[in-house]
């Protein structure tokens, strides 16, 4: 069994030259890492990822900052239609990007026809995305985000080497309202199963790369439940980004996931499990996103399925929880950037 270092005090995620404090690698249940990343160009990776979920609708939106490169992209999904429309803008040198290096910061990106702002309050994040052209129809979204108070998080350095590594704020069953109006249609999101979940990234990573991400908040038998699990990237690393919430508290996993899909057809059941039995998942996907990017020095693939994970979990004290139509995410990432 893999044991990591639990983090209980702030650091810095650099050294003065650059490379990776070898005191910052480990996990912490708040954001705890000032990520001091410098030089390096043009292998710095930031973005502040956040997506907000019910039971039958989602929206998106993220700021990134590739160092060469910007990406500002949006979506939403219907899933009782199945309808799905996305925007993506991309910005040479990733110019109006303004991304913090701590977590508790604002971020924001505004420009002709589109703006997205993400902005630090007292009791959490307000979101505000405006996008004069979206699919044809002006968008106009306005959440706002609750961080209960301790609430915890997962947050985790993942050491590729001293010059190549990468921290990551997983932030799950977060409350969300909000309303999202494309041209005359209305979607409210609230309610006891409408959450938000935050992807904050900061790192210096590797040409090529492919990672897998499942997440999914929500309301099980009246607990507030949560997952963050990865596979791929960290692998035999000595870290993870994997955990489990259970009412605001984290459950680390630190054994690498086995990942069972098919890359022939990403719609069949995924099956997601850990070597000590502490996941045992099937992910069933109902919608299907696929991106891609050929430009510049950017080529991804990325497949994100939307769906409801079932199965079961056990907690760090043992409790065995079950998971019945939780729904969330998994996705297949490949990228050369």
């Amino acid at each position: 069994m893999t044991t990591e270092r639990e983090l209980t005090a702030p650091v810095n995620l650099c050294q003065p030259n650059g490379r990776l404090n070898p005191q910052a690698i480990g996990w912490s249940r708040q954001p705890l890492h000032h990520c001091n990343l410098s030089g390096r160009w043009p292998r710095k990776k930031k973005w502040n990822y956040w997506a907000i979920t019910t039971e039958t609708h989602l929206f998106s939106a993220t700021i990134s900052h590739l160092d060469y490169a910007g990406l500002v992209f949006v979506y939403t999904a219907d899933f009782t239609t199945g309808k799905f429309a996305e925007v993506t803008k991309l910005l040479p040198f990733g110019q109006g990007c303004q991304l913090a290096d701590v977590v508790a910061a604002d971020a924001r990106y505004s420009g002709s026809g589109l703006q997205v702002i993400m902005q630090q309050t007292e009791s959490g994040v307000n979101l505000v995305v405006d996008i004069a052209d979206f699919e044809g129809r002006p968008l106009m979204a306005q959440f706002t985000i609750t961080i209960p108070p301790q609430h915890e998080t997962l947050n985790v350095v993942v050491p590729w080497n001293e010059r190549t590594f990468q921290f990551t704020s997983k932030q799950n069953c977060l409350p969300a309202e909000g309303i999202v109006r494309v041209g005359e249609q209305e979607t409210v999101f609230s309610g006891a199963q409408s959450f938000a979940c935050l992807d904050f990234g900061r790192g210096i990573w590797p040409r090529h790369c492919r990672w897998n991400w499942g997440s999914a908040s929500g309301q099980q038998a009246g607990r507030r439940i949560g997952l963050n699990l990865g596979g791929q990237w960290t692998d035999g690393t000595g870290s993870t980004e994997n955990g489990i919430f259970v009412d605001g508290r984290l459950h680390k996993l630190s054994n690498d996931l086995t990942w069972q899909y098919n890359k022939q057809d990403y719609k069949q059941p995924w099956h997601i499990t850990e070597p000590d039995g502490r996941v045992a998942l099937t992910f069933t996907p109902f919608l299907e996103r696929v991106a891609t990017s050929n430009v510049w020095l950017v080529r991804s693939e990325v497949h994100q399925l939307f769906g409801r994970y079932d199965g079961t979990v056990i907690t760090t004290d043992g409790q065995q929880l079950p998971i019945k139509n939780l729904v969330g995410w998994a996705e297949d990432h490949v990228a050369v950037w």
